[in-house]
């Protein structure tokens, strides 16, 4: 029987669907769905799934043996556990549990071999903020960027730092510090010539918080504040992050990272270490890092402390005696002694012990035991130096006992001028922000003579500069510490001895000179260190060749840093990448 038309009308709706009907029909999806992922968290959610779903594809492997080439390909490199956020790799505790505590050999650097280094990056604590600018940071810094409150809990009574809300303020006290670190300042200046070109580059062992080093700012000296690793977690750290140079060290059975005659000043306040014991080896290495007519600063035990009546006997007999040093005062528990500025008295000793140093490089100071013999004062010491100038002009100044790689007065001449233009098209024409703020702590990873930092400390820029000298490498620290300036020795195929996001500034002047260290390492692993020790939102300049920079780019874009490359000043053949470290925070926060 065939079907009407009436019959036809009355089916079912589902049974009646033209081509036509379909098509609205998919088209009224496609919008519906087009507004869930415009106006709801749906299209988040998807986008996020998406991107994690690309980025997971695109993350360097951490357990290949070839991860280090994948990064230098490009490939990202994974957040680290938050667990790690203070990270040392070289100064970490679970390390040193495996080494001697005699003459606290455990409390040194210690590095991991190759296989065991970082593959990851580390991320900030959980309530990170960017810090607080300098000059502010002298005083407060943030609590969640450094949330270990021990020694303030320990030292309430003594003023070095007490939590106030969401800071910790530092009212510039100590355990020697009864009347404050500006006192205790304005004591010792009776005795030694602050603020004048006498005393410029200052060592502060056991330095606490670096309250010293911060009062000593207005005399226009630089200090290097020192401590280890210890049970308060973060002395160092603390330092740095109000803006005060500061370096991880301990003086344990290796000479310090610095060379021969670094320091104006030496002080040590209640720093625990025995002078007189080994030998004598801890106050000859003391006199190796002071130059000729330098002071040498002792607050605490044992100085006219009960019971330590026979350890200070000792400790005035190796430094007065067998040392020849003056001792200018001893006042309450601080006493003040002055280096000879010749080795007269050295000859006329009763017994010639220590015994002047034989076939000794004064100034190779890495990976060095300690000694126990005498580094000799030269006589031309005395004679027209650096320390005598202002220290303004010993910027461009340079002693002829500092080595020059070259031999020539004239190549440091025009490194002075060169590093003149390049400071002055970072400013002028990349538009960088030096001399404000945003740069206190600034890192010159391959400084030669130090003319990036001692241009920016000429312009008053408001910065402190650590001027690293690679190893194996010319040996130019000397001439560094000669312009009054600060810095280390390092390779660079180990970590650096600093907290992580340390530093506002890294620059660096041919990567090149980082990485020929014996192939022992790749130009990826020098940069993920970077990346550790940078700040969120800090900055890096590299100066390199266009070949150089391709492959600097590829690991900025593994380590997730924005750049830009640009050509340098006129008249220059490498060109110059500029990047930003971005301000990220793992994706679980762990239990700490």
């Amino acid at each position: 029987m065939g079907t009407t038309e009436y019959e036809k009308k009355e089916k079912p709706l589902g049974q009646q669907w033209t081509l036509l009907d379909i098509v609205s029909f998919a088209m009224m999806a496609s919008l519906i769905l087009l507004f869930l992922l415009i106006f709801t968290s749906l299209g988040d959610s998807l986008a996020a799934g998406g991107q994690q779903y690309l980025d997971a594809a695109l993350r360097a492997d951490p357990t290949s043996s070839g991860f280090w080439q994948q990064v230098e390909t490009g490939l990202l490199v994974e957040s680290c556990p938050v667990r790690l956020a203070d990270i040392m790799p070289c100064h970490d505790p679970k390390r040193a549990r495996a080494f001697t505590k005699e003459r606290n050999h455990y409390r040194e650097r210690h590095c991991p071999p190759a296989e065991e280094r970082l593959r990851c990056l580390i991320p900030p604590p959980p309530d990170y903020q960017i810090p607080v600018r300098w000059p502010e940071s002298l005083h407060r810094i943030w609590f969640n960027n450094t949330p270990h409150n021990k020694i303030a809990e320990l030292k309430s009574d003594q003023g070095w730092m007490i939590q106030e809300g969401d800071y910790f303020v530092f009212p510039g006290g100590g355990t020697m510090f009864p009347e404050g670190a500006e006192g205790y300042v304005q004591k010792l200046e009776k005795h030694i010539p602050f603020g004048t070109s006498a005393i410029r580059t200052a060592l502060d062992l056991g330095c606490g918080v670096a309250s010293f080093g911060a009062y000593l700012l207005d005399k226009e000296v630089l200090t290097m504040s020192v401590a280890p690793r210890d049970s308060y977690k973060a002395q160092i750290q603390f330092a740095l992050e109000r803006g005060l140079p500061a370096f991880v060290g301990m003086l344990g059975t290796q000479r310090l990272p610095f060379p021969a005659s670094s320091f104006d000043l030496i002080h040590c306040s209640r720093c625990r270490i025995s002078f007189s014991s080994f030998n004598g080896s801890y106050f000859i290495e003391m006199d190796r890092l002071l130059r000729p007519g330098g002071y040498f600063v002792l607050s605490g035990p044992p100085v006219n402390f009960d019971g330590k009546e026979k350890e200070f006997e000792a400790l005035q007999e190796l430094i007065t005696e067998d040392m020849c040093y003056v001792k200018v005062t001893t006042e309450d528990k601080t006493a003040v002694w002055v280096k000879p500025t010749n080795s007269s008295c050295y000859r006329s000793r009763q017994k010639p012990t220590p015994a002047f140093c034989k076939d000794d490089d004064p100034n190779n100071a890495w990976n060095v035991q300690l000694g126990d013999c005498i580094t000799p004062v030269l006589e031309t010491q005395t004679d027209e130096v650096p320390h005598q100038l202002s220290w303004r002009k010993r910027l461009e100044t340079v002693s002829t006992l500092s080595e020059l790689p070259d031999g020539d007065r004239f190549v440091f001449d025009k490194d002075t001028r060169r590093w003149r233009r390049r400071v002055r098209y970072y400013r002028e024409t990349l538009k960088l922000k030096l001399g404000t703020s945003q740069y206190r702590n600034v890192m010159d990873m391959n400084a030669v003579y130090g003319g990036f930092a001692a241009n920016l400390m000429a312009n008053n820029d408001p910065v402190w500069v650590m001027n690293v000298v690679p190893v194996p490498g010319p040996n130019t620290l000397g001439t560094i510490y000669d312009r009054g300036l600060l810095g280390v020795f390092h390779d660079w195929c180990e970590a650096f001895s600093t907290y992580p996001r340390t530093y506002d500034l890294l620059h660096v002047s041919s990567v090149e000179a980082l990485t020929t260290s014996q192939n022992r390492c790749s130009l990826a692993e020098i940069m993920v260190e970077m990346d550790r020790i940078l700040r969120p939102k800090g900055t890096v300049i590299i100066r390199d060749t266009p070949a150089m920079l391709a492959r600097v780019s590829k690991v900025a874009n593994g380590i997730q840093w924005n750049y830009e490359i640009f050509d340098g000043e006129p008249g220059a053949t490498d060109r110059i990448l500029i990047a930003t470290k971005q301000f990220w925070k793992a994706e679980i926060a762990e239990p700490q």
